[in-house]
């Protein structure tokens, strides 16, 4: 499969901290590619380079073959992005979040309007449609923020924590929508701290720690004859022995 994403050299330097060294990454066309990384791994930081939401010091990203820094356009054009902790338009209803990302695109209004409608539909937005972002839940406006990255129909979907404060139901309709993408032949690169919700998801994984890629590959490789979870703390480590400790609190 040809790279739906690949990663060269990423160098995010933040003062005299290291967020990203050298990092390198291939995510194939019609992955599932979970990313995973303990707090402060980099895989937010990445991700935003990637996408083109942050300048890297040093490397380059494509997309598709497209250059992200040197044909930004071209490049947003094929990518869909819910990224962590970006402020929306929330002083906008649901509804004028969603057809604004359509418009800013360039789309027909009718088309705008229809998959808009559409997707706040699919995942239980319809009846707050007409109300203010500002006063969503943090998993309606975890929910809102993907149907924006979602209307223009993009090739490949950047999600950062996607599922963090949504509810259980919610989440099964995500997964679902996630899936038929997929299947569709998009590709999804995901990042989340949950390695169970990975090991469901994902036909690939990537584990990241002190901003670079210590394994990446399809699922069943990188895992080996464990679980994930057991997998990424053998190569993270870092793992405290509490056993004496705290013991105020028994």
């Amino acid at each position: 499969m040809s790279d739906a994403l690949a990663l060269r050299g990423l160098v995010k330097r933040f003062g005299a901290r290291t967020a990203v060294d050298h990092l390198d990454l291939d995510v194939p066309a019609g992955a599932f590619y979970g990313v995973v990384g303990p707090n402060g791994a980099g895989k937010t930081t990445t991700l935003s380079m990637a996408t083109g939401l942050l300048r890297p010091d040093a490397g380059r990203a494509r997309v598709a073959g497209t250059d992200v820094w040197a044909d930004p356009a071209g490049a947003k054009r094929l990518l869909g992005v819910l990224p962590d902790g970006v402020r929306l338009f929330d002083r906008l209803t649901g509804l004028e979040l969603v057809r604004y990302s359509g418009l800013l695109r360039a789309m027909p209004r009718e088309v705008v309007e229809a998959r808009s409608r559409e997707l706040l539909d699919a995942l239980g937005l319809a009846d707050a449609a007409g109300t203010l972002v500002v006063d969503y839940s943090a998993g309606m406006t975890k929910k809102v923020a993907l149907a924006c990255a979602l209307v223009h129909a993009p090739r490949v979907l950047v999600l950062d924590e996607p599922f963090e404060a949504v509810d259980p139901v919610s989440g099964a309709t995500i997964r679902a929508i996630l899936d038929g993408y997929v299947r569709g032949g998009g590709t999804v690169v995901l990042s989340s701290h949950v390695m169970d919700l990975v090991e469901r998801l994902c036909s690939h994984v990537a584990v990241i720690a002190g901003g670079r890629v210590l394994a990446a590959g399809e699922l069943a490789a990188v895992r080996g004859t464990g679980s994930l979870e057991e997998r990424f703390v053998d190569l993270v480590g870092g793992t405290r022995d509490v056993s004496g400790t705290l013991d105020w609190l028994r």
